[in-house]
């Protein structure tokens, strides 16, 4: 890795563009889009109306919803990192994601048919299985297919796809209460989706590596990683200590005196603007770097989460659910890419997976930290927290150093 000059990062920046049409994006970029966009239809067909199911139709109180959505994120953490090793040493990344889409399809069903909270909980453990044995694996095609000069590009527009289901996924819902009046009913329809995008698989190639055995066998460590990746990891895990489960948002927008419709109404609008955000957030990204646009995304999530604690009405959740959104689209696939630069492309997929632990065991601690701030004491320290770990790990992302990999 060699530091760059302010001179060549300037010359850099001026001879870069987005992608034309006559270069293409490659084809395997759209597929594992499209895969992502019709999984995310049925996650997000679930997830704004999933604490409202728990706990006003299962009767589970506000702490179980931080615990099931915790140990479900931290479970995923640790799958991502077990399995995205694995796809190294194995030289292979379809088969994992294949096996994580599936995966995720049948969990749908498995909440659907669930009369008490810890048939959810297995569920969502099942989701993240799922979640767990393809984000390496499907991290690692993505950068495969990219370049230095377009891979904010790339994760961009995969995140926009994926956003894209997130979009449609809760107006389907939406109107699918209208219609149905049932939640359990719509738990069942969204394993439709997911099923669907098992179909695109035969026509993603991969393109195999030779088995490295060489590679490490997965340990808690950081050894074999640049320091620049290890301080990355701190400041993630920093962050994500307070980045407790969406859930929460939900659930507070509720408390705030929204409706059902109108709290999925205002998810929605989060996802429009992740949707509409994220490509042009990693074209900025390759532009004037990663670190930059993540340490701004970590500042609107500050902000979010203040407002989120000292709103007392309806009137600003839109807003702010607007924020978030810009928030995701800054940080998602921009995480990424700025990762990219400090890791060997043949350890990407376990570096991915070790990401995605680190930030996964975070959000364990934090869905758990929030449940009980909210339940002991009240939702503005849930969101309090998680303010204040965002601004802590912006002094990590400062001293971050500006390398580029090549």
């Amino acid at each position: 890795m060699l530091l760059v000059s302010r001179r060549e990062m300037d010359g850099r920046i001026l001879s870069m563009k987005l992608p034309t049409r006559k270069e293409g994006i490659p084809h395997q970029v759209w597929l594992l889009g499209f895969v992502s966009f019709f999984n995310d239809i049925a996650s997000e067909m679930l997830y704004p109306i999933l604490p409202i199911f728990i706990t006003q139709i299962l009767g589970a109180p506000v702490a179980v919803v931080g615990v099931i959505e915790g140990f479900a994120e931290g479970f995923a953490s640790l799958f991502k990192a077990i399995f995205g090793n694995l796809s190294d040493r194995m030289g292979r990344r379809k088969p994992f994601v294949v096996a994580g889409y599936a995966s995720s399809a049948f969990s749908k069903a498995i909440i659907a048919v669930s009369t008490v909270w810890p048939g959810v909980f297995l569920g969502r453990l099942v989701d993240r299985l799922g979640k767990g044995l393809r984000t390496g694996a499907r991290d690692s095609m993505l950068l495969s297919a990219s370049t230095p000069e377009n891979r904010g590009v790339i994760f961009g527009i995969h995140r926009s796809l994926d956003s894209a289901g997130a979009v449609l996924g809760p107006l389907l819902a939406l109107l699918l209460l209208r219609v149905v009046s049932s939640i359990r009913s719509i738990l069942w329809i969204a394993a439709i989706p997911a099923f669907f995008s098992l179909f695109l698989f035969p026509f993603v190639k991969e393109v195999r590596q030779k088995p490295d055995p060489s590679i490490p066998i997965l340990r808690l460590t950081t050894k074999g990683f640049s320091k620049e990746f290890r301080l990355l990891l701190i400041a993630l895990g920093v962050f994500s200590l307070g980045n407790s489960t969406d859930a929460f948002l939900i659930l507070r927008a509720q408390g705030l005196g929204m409706s059902l419709t109108l709290i999925v109404l205002a998810y929605v609008l989060y996802n429009v603007l992740y949707m509409a955000l994220s490509t042009p957030a990693g074209w900025v990204s390759d532009r004037i770097g990663s670190k930059r646009v993540m340490i701004a995304g970590i500042l609107l999530y500050a902000l979010v989460y203040f407002g989120f604690a000292f709103d007392t009405g309806a009137s600003y959740v839109w807003l702010l659910f607007a924020v978030y959104g810009c928030y995701i689209a800054l940080t998602d696939g921009v995480s990424k890419a700025l990762a990219s630069q400090f890791i060997d492309p043949a350890q990407s997929a376990s570096a991915y997976g070790l990401m995605q632990m680190v930030t996964g065991l975070g959000a364990l601690a934090a869905s758990l930290i929030g449940g009980e701030l909210w339940s002991l004491f009240s939702p503005q320290a849930t969101f309090l927290f998680a303010a204040t770990c965002a601004v802590l790990s912006l002094f990590v992302f400062a001293v971050l150093p500006a390398h580029v990999r090549e």
